[in-house]
């Protein structure tokens, strides 16, 4: 796996942990939704990656 591939995931993580905070601050019900699960779907490409690592090994 890429470094770059890590990088984007890892960024993709913090724009979702970004608009949860936000949606938290504003009382935006669905900007802290699509936060948690851009985070969600964050997590799991970080899972790949490491399953994908572990092979490479």
């Amino acid at each position: 796996m890429g470094w770059m591939d890590k990088a984007k995931h890892a960024a993709e993580s913090l724009q979702g942990k970004t608009k949860k905070k936000t949606g938290e601050a504003t009382g935006d019900k669905s900007l802290q939704a699509e936060g948690q699960a851009d985070q969600g779907q964050a997590s799991v490409k970080k899972v790949g990656d490491n399953v994908k690592d572990a092979f490479n090994n």
